[in-house]
């Protein structure tokens, strides 16, 4: 080896491991640094005409495991999709309260069930009254503000994933500009890695917000997908948009197209991966959102609807003491003057018996006069003319011929009619005397009481589509909860998602047209074995002005059919269809927990509560009230505290329980997947923190290591300039030499 050779292989020693101090110095500054990896210098053997010539300086590389990355990428997905969702659990676990808590539903509904208890002792006492009446109240208000908190943390969800969708597009942004820097260094030779960290801080962020993939190219930079294939950067980075929808109510769903979609690109169905997320905290505010929150909604609203229903058909059964002046019913009729109800037409005799007896009384609950409804209807004296014996009978028609019979007994400025509203109301509009029904077995004055089968032909076909209990129940004259079921809406029940039809024909009308033949707003053919999905197309491609979609509940999903400008809406079937039924096709629960109330004017009065049925005197031979009478108000204790049946929805089977022990349920249930959640979230943070440290062992900067390397790479550098200062004095003695 000659001399100049020498000099030159000891100046590259200089030069590297120059660089190695630099790269050594940079990795102890950034020891503390989030992202940054260790940089490593690469030296390599320089070779001239076979012969070795020092060294060169080869690419700077980091100390990174890529493999590790995919893996620890995929639990930070994991661990922040369980992280957003117990953010909302706890918030529910404090807003509803433990089964023991004062405030929590259960206790409420037992709160209610014993002042039932006190008013049955007690049904005339003003005190006991006044403390059903405020626990009924109670009991309302309690699921009124549930529902409140339950739509008010869904429509936070709905704003963090629009902050969330913002957030992934500044990363994917950020993703893009790092691709581009390293396809630029990487075609001129310079250093990569600086850029690289950058990228991979960027891509560990993003995993937190949403599930993604990555995939290498040969010019450096990397194609980011979600785990189903929506693209996030692709060259440039793909613009993700939702928009939030501010306010959110029971019946808004994403599925119905309430709650707008995350478009991966343009705002299109087919870009739309809402349902696609599989991880990171957007798929957990999806999941709170669409699945967590609308599930305890429609426990609530099972809850709900189920004891309106049970404690009004006894609270319409009886009446206050001595009977109401005015009434309004709470069914809402499209078509008055062609919809008709008949009295007991499933009698098994066929031959209808049933009837209902409608008394005036005088203010200490003495009879001053008495009929029965098909007595009206049938006699010719009252209304258009003699009707069907037991029916059917149009709406106005049972309104005025009621309206004909109170003014020729007693009450001359006596209003019956259906309202603007197609409410079925009554006034009396006297002080002097006071009304009550009462369903009875047969048309014989004093004949058993037994609640009356009420058939509605809703469609004017003269075929029975509805079979209500009880007259008073079935206009709902007497309610004790009124609630906000808006026939607008319907509903089926919870159906597996492997549901198929039977085949039918549904005839669809509405208020403006009513009902009848040349009236309907369309009829579709369903053929047999229609999935539920091809069902909601067909309805839909039908052009009838009502929407079709399918909700998801619990572990299956449920029809909703909407009026597209919210018109109240009749749904029918052919004779002998069993659809509707199979179904159980019906005016939506959803949202009665948010509009459940007392009645207002039993609020203001409580002795209007329902406390007494309207007895028989058989020594008199004339009905009776009586203030002590406890019957109704018995019955109301014992339903409260007697197991009813409850469908299957939002996660809970059916059942038979009490009203508490439901309501027990829901909290049990909801308390579960918050500790299930914690259990999973606590698993999966210890997972990601092993992976962390990991990571850190292998990408992280050790202190000891670097120092030591200083060391070695000082004494390189040292040796190196040795060499120069000897190779130096050699020159110089060969030129003294010469």
């Amino acid at each position: 080896m000659s001399l100049t050779v020498a000099l030159r292989a000891a100046q590259s020693g200089i030069l590297g491991n120059q660089a190695a101090i630099g790269a050594t110095a940079k990795n102890i500054a950034n020891v503390h640094t989030e992202g940054y990896s260790r940089k490593i210098v690469n030296f390599e053997n320089r070779v001239l005409a076979g012969a070795g010539a020092g060294v060169d300086l080869g690419a700077f590389t980091r100390s990174i495991d890529e493999n590790l990355l995919k893996d620890l990428r995929r639990e930070y997905s994991e661990t922040n999709l369980l992280s957003s969702q117990n953010n909302y659990y706890e918030r529910l676990q404090d807003l509803f309260g433990s089964l023991e808590d004062n405030n929590s539903i259960s206790h409420v509904i037992g709160e209610f069930s014993q002042a039932a208890e006190s008013l049955a002792l007690s049904p005339d006492q003003s005190l006991d009254q006044n403390e059903f009446v405020r626990y009924a109240n109670e009991v309302a208000l309690k699921l009124q503000k549930m529902t409140q908190e339950i739509q008010e943390l869904r429509a936070q969800a709905d704003q963090e994933i629009e902050d969330v969708v913002f957030e992934i597009n500044a990363l994917a942004e950020e993703i893009s500009n790092a691709n581009g820097k390293i396809i630029r260094a990487e075609a001129t030779n310079n250093d990569t890695t600086e850029f690289k960290d950058k990228r991979d801080l960027a891509l560990n962020k993003l995993s937190k917000l949403v599930d993604i993939q990555t995939f290498p190219r040969s010019t450096g930079d990397i194609v980011v997908f979600t785990s189903d294939g929506f693209t996030l950067v692709d060259g440039s980075a793909n613009t993700i948009t939702h928009t939030a929808a501010g306010i959110v109510g029971s019946t808004s769903t994403y599925a119905s197209g309430n709650l707008t979609g995350i478009y991966a690109g343009d705002a299109q169905a087919d870009n739309d991966f809402t349902d696609r997320v599989g991880g990171g905290a957007l798929a957990g505010l999806i999941k709170q959102r669409d699945d967590v929150l609308p599930n305890l909604q429609s426990q609530l609203d099972e809850l709900s609807s189920e004891m309106i229903d049970a404690i009004n058909l006894l609270h319409n059964r009886g009446t206050s003491y001595p009977g109401l002046q005015s009434m309004e019913g709470s069914r809402e009729f499209i078509d008055s003057a062609n919809q008709t109800i008949s009295l007991d037409p499933n009698n098994t005799t066929g031959t209808p018996t049933a009837d209902v007896a409608i008394t005036l009384f005088d203010s200490s609950g003495d009879q001053q006069q008495t009929t029965t409804l098909n007595n009206i209807m049938t006699s010719g004296v009252y209304g258009t003319g003699p009707q069907t014996d037991h029916g059917p009978w149009n709406i106005d028609e049972v309104a005025q011929s009621i309206q004909d019979w109170l003014q020729n007994n007693g009450a001359p400025a006596a209003s019956v009619e259906v309202n603007t509203e197609g409410k079925f109301t009554l006034d009396l509009n006297t002080t002097s005397l006071y009304i009550a029904f009462r369903d009875e077995v047969a048309t014989a004055e004093g004949s058993e009481q037994g609640d009356i089968e009420i058939g509605f032909d809703s469609d004017a076909d003269l075929d029975v589509d509805e079979t209500g209990t009880g007259f008073s129940n079935f206009f709902g004259l007497n309610n004790l909860y009124n609630d906000g079921r808006n026939g607008n809406l319907y509903e089926s029940a919870q159906l597996s998602n492997s549901f198929k039809t039977s085949a039918a024909t549904l005839t669809f009308y509405d208020e403006t047209n009513g009902v009848g033949t040349g009236n309907e707003l369309g009829t579709l053919t369903v053929a047999d074995s229609t999935t539920l999905e091809d069902l909601v197309t067909d309805i839909n491609n039908a052009s009838l002005g009502i929407t079709a979609s399918i909700i998801p509940d619990g572990s299956g999903s449920k029809l909703r059919i909407l009026h597209d400008t919210g018109k109240e809406i009749v749904i029918t079937q052919g004779s002998s269809d069993t659809l509707l039924d199979n179904m159980a096709m019906a005016p939506s629960k959803t949202g009665t927990a948010a509009t459940i109330e007392v009645r207002d004017d039993i609020i203001s009065s409580p002795s209007l509560v329902a406390t007494a049925l309207v007895q028989y005197d058989e020594s008199r031979n004339e009905y009776r009230l009586t203030p002590g009478d406890n019957t109704i108000a018995q019955a109301l204790a014992e339903t409260l505290t007697t197991k009813n049946s409850f469908d299957m929805s939002g996660g809970l089977t059916v059942s038979s329980k009490t009203f508490k022990e439901y309501a027990t349920s829901i909290l049990s249930h909801n308390s579960n997947q918050a500790s299930v959640n914690e259990s999973q979230l606590l698993t999966q943070q210890n997972l990601s923190e092993t992976l962390e440290l990991e990571n850190r062992n292998i990408s992280g900067v050790s202190l000891d290591e670097e120092m030591s390397n200083l060391i070695l790479y000082q004494q390189a550098f040292s040796a190196s300039a040795r060499i120069i200062a000897v190779i130096q004095q050699m020159f110089q003695a060969l030129e003294d030499a010469v």
